[in-house]
């Protein structure tokens, strides 16, 4: 028999009962005569036909329209999949189960070797810094997704990429302990600098803010003013937060690993980035579409001040994170990056450009979202991404 305090231990041995008179033994059972009243079998005292049945309404509801089904404020049943609305959300949905990998898979021992007698101190200190940076956001992204956003979706083919999402989101946070641990990182250190470094913990204070406001679930979402708070709350995790920070955010440690250093934990990032790109996208697409069907018109000031906001935090975490640069990149980079990518996103959601004449000072960065991974067997498992970075976000 199972053991439900320890599921993995094993079965216990099965004991005879004490008093085979007042037992029923399956066998017994299974040659009752069918129509036998429960109170002839041993031990047992009322009968079948006794027990009360629930009353079932012949006719319990109506078929589902399709046309029913809306992002939030939805009319037709959660609990039905098909026939889809949305089938572009099914379709991310079995995308991302093809991208499917652990940190496991990937070897690091060049890292450690690497971390111990390679790298500088300023590169070291780029190194923890983004780890530290990155755990704390992947937990709140998982927060917000799993417990502010998915809920107010009223249609299922929408949560249930969203629940991929949260997985995935846990995976990534896994992959930065996995390389803390891999190294022997003070796990404490590491994990406390986003509550004490002003510019690291200024960037989770905007994002603990938004979601704050829209974690409540008793929101209600056809009143307007909390439809378009709940509407700019997405667009910054979607836009600001995933779409920009995050693919932003790995570029450090992809400038590590164009010196062919630390590139097992590059490598992570890449398979990273590319669940990040996908849940960016998806986000960005939800959001246009309640958009759309709540005939919403977001305030273009909010939009600009949301994304002049985000940039002023970047740049104070860019000079922290880059006060002297590292060969081949600096904060002016790091910053004109971000610029750069806030206007695709931007434009992605249909809204005005935040920062005109924005240069692409990392050509390399997209690369890393597109680049299939083919590896020796002998040397490591095969883990190729198959559709991870096949997103055109122009």
């Amino acid at each position: 028999m199972l053991n439900w305090d320890d599921p993995l231990a094993p079965p216990a041995p099965r004991i005879p009962a004490s008093n085979p008179e007042s037992s029923v033994s399956s066998t017994e059972a299974a040659q009752a005569p069918i129509g036998q009243t429960i109170d002839k079998i041993p031990g047992v005292s009322a009968r079948a036909s006794d027990m009360p049945r629930p009353a079932i309404d012949p006719v319990a509801a109506k078929p589902i329209n399709v046309e029913d089904k809306r992002v939030v404020n939805g009319l037709a049943d959660i609990n039905q999949l098909a026939p889809f609305k949305y089938p572009w959300a099914w379709q991310y949905f079995l995308n991302a189960n093809k991208n499917h990998w652990t940190p496991l898979d990937i070897n690091m021992s060049q890292d450690v070797h690497d971390y111990q007698h390679k790298l500088t101190l300023e590169e070291r200190h780029v190194y923890t810094n983004v780890l530290s940076y990155l755990t704390t956001s992947d937990i709140l992204a998982m927060r917000n997704i799993g417990l502010a956003v998915m809920e107010k979706m009223t249609a299922p083919e929408l949560q249930i990429y969203q629940a991929r999402q949260v997985y995935e989101e846990a995976m990534h946070t896994w992959a930065y302990q996995h390389c803390i641990e891999t190294l022997g990182l003070d796990q404490g250190e590491i994990y406390n600098r986003y509550r004490v470094v002003p510019e690291i913990n200024h960037k989770i204070q905007m994002c603990n803010q938004r979601l704050e406001s829209v974690l409540r679930p008793n929101i209600d979402l056809r009143d307007r003013d909390e439809l378009e708070n709940f509407l700019m709350a997405y667009i910054f995790f979607a836009g600001v937060f995933e779409g920009t920070w995050f693919y932003n955010g790995f570029s450090p440690i992809f400038a590590l690993q164009r010196r062919s250093l630390m590139k097992g934990t590059a490598e992570q990032f890449q398979y990273i980035m590319r669940d990040e790109v996908l849940h960016a996208s998806f986000g960005i697409r939800v959001c246009k579409q309640i958009i759309l069907e709540e005939n919403v018109k977001l305030d273009p000031k909010l939009i600009q001040h949301m994304w002049e906001e985000a940039e002023a935090a970047e740049a104070q975490y860019a000079h922290f994170l880059l006060p002297e640069p590292i060969l081949g990149y600096n904060a002016e980079d790091h910053i004109a990056q971000f610029r750069f990518i806030a206007n695709r996103r931007a434009n992605k959601l249909g809204q005005e450009t935040p920062f005109p004449g924005a240069k692409n000072a990392l050509p390399w960065l997209d690369e890393q979202a597109n680049l299939k991974k083919e590896k020796n067997f002998f040397e490591t498992r095969v883990t190729e991404y198959q559709t991870g970075g096949a997103l055109n976000w122009d």
